[in-house]
């Protein structure tokens, strides 16, 4: 089969997916956690499990202490997350015996911290950095491996793909269904990066293989030759993945939960990149190059 026959195709594909998350990420930008904001994360363990009315009185209590809260989340039948600005020891404890005499039970604090917002700024300045750092050695790592410019910078833009996919995504989940990014997420996105440029490189690596094997065969046709050798390997071998994250997320964790499922995104998205974006963009590229060369003999004899 023909694969780069359809890039245009597959550049339109990846259009609609990234145009949404580009745009939300533009209007409403990621919802940061206390992680990057400051502020302060309360763990509370309850002997009965907690309903509907029991979540409002904690969060009415809140209110009634003069404290705001961002977020109270459920993480079990009996236990809660509450997400708020930064709180002294001393509000805790008088938070958590308002809570006794509203709630006839006193529940018991399993952990609290806090995150003061220089340090959220300072945490924030080298997530930049690293991505930044990762996306430049990996350039230079694929550019020198290949001898060839167009390789490195057509992985380093497959790798950017993936990476406004994953943060479309969360950026559009944050909007609409309050999902929070943390260090977690940070985690989650710099492993998709290593992810989609191992796979990125495997494919790589067969067109040049058949390139040093075939040099008079069209270049288009090495490519396609060697996207066909690799498909099914690149997708047995990301499936084994898809299938751990979904256990993972369906039976894993709400600590948990939003790093598995930025995974199990980056994983399909890079998956896809590797071969229907990487590879396409090879093509289109030794494809102007050609373009520029036959340009450049042609106009001295005009």
């Amino acid at each position: 089969m023909n694969f780069m026959r359809f890039k245009l195709l597959y550049f339109l594909l990846s259009a609609l997916v990234i145009i949404p998350g580009v745009f939300s990420l533009l209007k409403w930008g990621l919802k940061p956690s206390i992680d990057f904001t400051g502020g302060a994360l309360l763990e509370l363990e309850f002997q009965k499990p907690l309903t509907g009315e029991a979540i409002n009185l904690i969060g009415q209590t809140f209110k009634e202490n003069n404290l705001d809260y961002s977020s109270l989340q459920k993480s079990g039948e009996n236990r809660i997350i509450i997400k708020s600005k930064p709180i002294s020891s001393s509000e805790v404890d008088s938070i958590i015996g308002a809570m006794a005499k509203k709630m006839e039970e006193k529940p018991k604090e399993l952990r609290f911290d806090t995150v003061g917002p220089v340090l959220g700024k300072e945490l924030l300045q080298k997530t930049l950095m690293a991505i930044l750092l990762a996306s430049g050695f990996i350039l230079l790592y694929v550019w020198r491996q290949f001898k060839d410019p167009m390789f490195g910078v057509s992985a380093i833009l497959a790798m950017f793909h993936d990476s406004l996919v994953l943060l479309g995504v969360f950026s559009l989940l944050g909007h609409f269904a309050g999902v929070e990014v943390d260090t977690l997420y940070v985690t989650a996105v710099l492993t998709i990066l290593s992810f989609s440029v191992h796979d990125t490189v495997v494919v790589y690596d067969r067109i040049r293989e058949s390139q040093k094997n075939n040099p008079k065969v069209p270049f288009e046709d090495l490519v396609n030759k060697s996207v066909t050798e690799t498909l099914s390997r690149s997708i047995n071998n990301s499936m084994t993945i898809i299938f751990m994250l979904l256990a993972l997320y369906l039976l894993g964790g709400t600590t948990t939960k939003w790093f598995v499922f930025a995974l199990l995104i980056g994983t399909i998205s890079g998956t896809y990149s590797s071969t229907f974006t990487a590879a396409p963009l090879l093509v289109v590229w030794h494809n102007l190059k050609v373009a520029n060369k036959l340009k450049i003999s042609v106009s001295p004899n005009r």
